[in-house]
């Protein structure tokens, strides 16, 4: 569905971020877009929104290039960004003005999901708290039922209880014919949400692995201080240290963020196991 193509792009004429990144997104999928700030995030996913040109290169969305911002394309992308800004407006008015923009949006789906979510519809976005405007953009964006969606720290800004109200409608709310990518620094709170782990990190991507292969050929868990056991990653914890090792037929719970700390320090050695 999504095909970036050898893109190179920088904010500033000398200095670059993405050179010749390539990448290749499928439908009916989950993509975890992790790395550390600065890493180029949001600028990913702001050349696939078409909201960013590359230098050189190509990102193209059903064979299309966003760069064209073909209305057809635009109208199968829907982006909720970290940053936003809503207007003092209710949320009657809010559909009336943006759902025309989305010929699959379904006023149905967005009023289930802002029951879910606790979110009333008696008074201005503007004067909800910033978790309660950020859970209105996310039951929006799920009721546009677009092809493409594309998620900025979601998690930002909930609650707990919120957080789990989040990952449980995501899970409900994914179809085949959808690619969702969630971008965040956050990577414990997409643990039971995710198939796909993508990670970004100085304008590359060192790791891209979906969550089946992870389970079968990495196993997690906690070692002792000074065992002899062979591991592929450990770092220190109360007790010993948490640590990644070959799978050798026992499964075990994936840990992300302990994944995603030794992809930053170590990526060729999760890669060759993987």
């Amino acid at each position: 569905m999504i095909q970036i193509k050898d893109l190179s792009f920088g904010y500033k004429k000398n200095q670059v971020l993405f050179r010749n990144l390539n990448l290749e997104l499928q439908s009916g999928s989950i993509y975890g877009l992790f790395g550390m700030n600065g890493a180029g995030k949001t600028t990913l996913l702001k050349h696939i929104a078409g909201l960013l040109f590359p230098k050189n290169g190509e990102c193209l969305i059903f064979e299309k290039n966003v760069q064209m911002r073909l209305p057809e394309i635009l109208a199968n992308i829907y982006v909720i960004p970290e940053e936003f800004v809503l207007p003092a407006v209710k949320i009657d008015t809010f559909v009336d003005l943006h759902a025309p923009f989305y010929p699959r949006f379904d006023r149905t789906i967005l009023d289930k999901y802002l029951q879910e979510f606790e979110i009333s519809n008696d008074k201005n976005l503007t004067a909800y708290s910033y978790g309660q405007k950020k859970k209105f953009l996310i039951a929006f964006g799920l009721a546009t039922q677009t092809n493409v969606l594309l998620m900025d720290e979601p998690t930002n800004g909930l609650d707990i209880p919120s957080k789990s109200q989040f990952r449980r409608i995501m899970a409900a709310a994914s179809t085949e014919d959808q690619c969702i990518i969630i971008s965040t620094h956050q990577v414990r709170d997409l643990a039971s949400l995710i198939d796909h782990v993508i990670v970004l990190d100085d304008g590359q991507i060192i790791f891209q692995h979906n969550i089946m292969d992870i389970g079968n050929k990495l196993a997690f868990g906690k070692i002792k201080e000074g065992t002899a056991e062979e591991y592929i990653y450990a770092e220190d914890v109360l007790g010993g240290k948490a640590a990644i090792y070959k799978n050798s037929g026992h499964d075990t719970a994936i840990d992300l963020e302990l994944l995603f700390n030794a992809i930053i320090k170590d990526p060729q050695s999760i890669n060759q196991v993987l």
